[in-house]
């Protein structure tokens, strides 16, 4: 058993948590983060990318719709490495009510989201491909944001201050005494290790999980309500400016230009488990047929990949309890000494992933407020290590950076302009990591092959590298190749089925099925 101890114990690595112990840290408490996965493998990885001007709020949410406008223009200068400011449209699509654009510019005006109708021949000439039936367009500041640069910027932030990331660490209890929490006990998955944390204080991130780690204390039910969306990534930038119909939010309404792709999202479904997230075959049609809506033709381009992500939406008596799209999108703060007589421990939920500097800001100054403390939170004004030029990426940038070292460095995933030297960088920086996880931070096998050739020379060089034998090297791979089907097989129609026949040869010329296991066990 491992001991360790700390002011703080943040429970859960997506972004909330991430910007939790970072603030936790620069205001001079000593923090642990555990998560029992990887950084922003939850909701964080798992959503369109939209950074939220707050437009899409202006009627539906309008305290949402401020916080987003607010957040955005602070995010973008703290974290703008990992943004792309493309702006955005709302349009009026053929059928689609068109006195909902007064009713839009009425709730920017009210709510302080900078919005401005523009001719419809203006925005047809910025994004040709959208319907040339549109009625009427709006611009706003929407921009999209790398949701796992964002979170490792901010932990890595944390880490300079004198936090502790622990990354693979599940916890199993969160114990108490007296009406006090005490410590944090965790099952370190990579080693088999238990860790107990000693603490006076537990901030619980965890999103949709939120619910059963506050039982883990014996705190009342927590109502989280986790609300199912379904994403589509098609093979390249449709349209370079987010676009959104100007209709109340429904599903399939947003289309998202991120790094080479463009993303349709999405779907909202009260699920009961997190972790049970399907992709139902009739909402992925449904999708297609909403990006018809936007951009016709928008079948006949290539589906890349699917995949679900579940929101932490607080419960919301104003609508029933399985009317997750209708349920408010704010932040709530839990405190359970007023709600459940335990000191030490407070939850948060809902928000945005745009919001989850403010999210942090609110919880820690909540934290303060119990202990008793003033401390000035500052990551409103500090840039995260890597943002301090300012420049906000471009999806041209990868390619310009290969064009200064293409003679230096081999290229191993074409689609994505990653290089051999990355890649050995990453691996020496976090020797443990699954190629999934050097996948959310390098895009590894996120483009068209969807791994079919990137995963074996990814595969090649971490056995030369010396990093895994040989078994170690071939069991990371088929963990990466099965976690790539399972966003493949909703969407295996046209092109992707030449591409997924193609992929399938290759891994059979190679027997790859039957290649020597490894004794331990790849963590998932």
């Amino acid at each position: 058993m491992r001991k360790l101890a700390a002011d703080v114990v943040v429970i859960g690595g997506g972004s909330t948590g991430a910007g939790v112990v970072r603030d936790v840290a620069m205001r001079g408490y000593s923090a642990v983060l555990v998560d029992r996965a990887d950084l922003g493998q939850g909701t964080t990885g798992r959503f369109h990318g939209l950074l939220h001007s707050g437009g899409r709020y202006v009627v539906s949410d309008p305290l949402s719709a401020t916080e987003c406008a607010e957040e955005n223009a602070i995010v973008t200068r703290i974290q703008s490495a990992a943004v792309e400011t493309t702006g955005g449209y709302f349009v009026t699509c053929p059928g689609d009510d068109e006195g909902f654009a007064d009713k839009f510019l009425a709730g920017a005006a009210a709510t302080g989201v900078w919005a401005r109708e523009v001719p419809v021949a203006e925005a047809l000439r910025n994004e040709p491909r959208l319907n040339p039936g549109i009625s009427r367009a709006i611009e706003v500041r929407d921009g999209t944001v790398d949701g796992w640069q964002l979170v490792w910027g901010a932990a890595n932030s944390a880490r300079q201050y004198g936090a502790q990331i622990l990354t693979y660490h599940r916890v199993t209890n969160i114990e108490t005494s007296g009406g006090a929490v005490t410590a944090v006990r965790c099952l370190d998955e990579r080693h088999g290790e238990e860790v107990v944390i000693d603490t006076n204080f537990v901030l619980n991130c965890g999103g949709p999980w939120a619910g059963q780690i506050a039982a883990m204390a014996g705190a009342h039910p927590v109502e989280v309500v986790p609300g199912r969306g379904i994403m589509i990534a098609m093979n390249h930038r449709l349209v370079n400016r987010v676009v959104n119909r100007c209709i109340y939010p429904a599903d399939g309404d947003i289309l998202v230009p991120a790094h080479t792709v463009s993303i349709i999202g999405t779907t909202d479904v009260k699920v009961d488990d997190p972790d049970r997230l399907a992709i139902e075959p009739n909402e992925v049609q449904q999708m297609l047929d909403a990006g018809e809506v936007l951009v016709p033709g928008f079948r006949q381009s290539r589906a890349l990949h699917a995949w679900a992500g579940a929101r932490p939406l607080i419960k919301d008596d104003r609508v029933s309890a399985s009317d997750t799209r209708h349920m408010s999108r704010g932040m709530a703060v839990i405190d359970h000494t007023t709600r459940d007589g335990l000191d030490g421990m407070l939850t948060i939920g809902g928000g945005k992933l745009t919001t989850y500097r403010l999210m942090a800001e609110h919880i820690v100054d909540a934290m303060c407020d119990k202990l008793g403390e003033k401390r000035e939170c500052r990551t409103a004004t500090e840039e995260i290590p890597g943002s301090e030029s300012g420049h906000t990426h471009k999806v041209t940038d990868r390619l310009a950076e290969r064009e200064e070292d293409r003679f230096d460095s081999q290229i191993i995933c074409e689609c994505e302009l990653m290089n051999r030297k990355m890649l050995i960088d990453a691996m020496d920086a976090q020797p443990e990591a699954s190629f999934d996880d050097l996948r959310r931070q390098l895009r590894l096998g996120m483009g068209p092959c969807q791994g079919g050739f990137c995963s074996t020379r990814a595969t090649g060089i971490a056995h030369a590298h010396g990093r895994v034998d040989a078994e170690q090297a071939t069991a990371l791979m088929r963990l990466f190749l099965k976690n790539r089907w399972i966003g493949l097989w909703p969407i295996l129609y046209g092109e992707q089925v030449r591409q997924t026949a193609l992929d399938n040869w290759i891994f059979a010329t190679l027997d790859v099925a039957h290649l020597p296991q490894p004794e331990g066990e790849v963590i998932a």
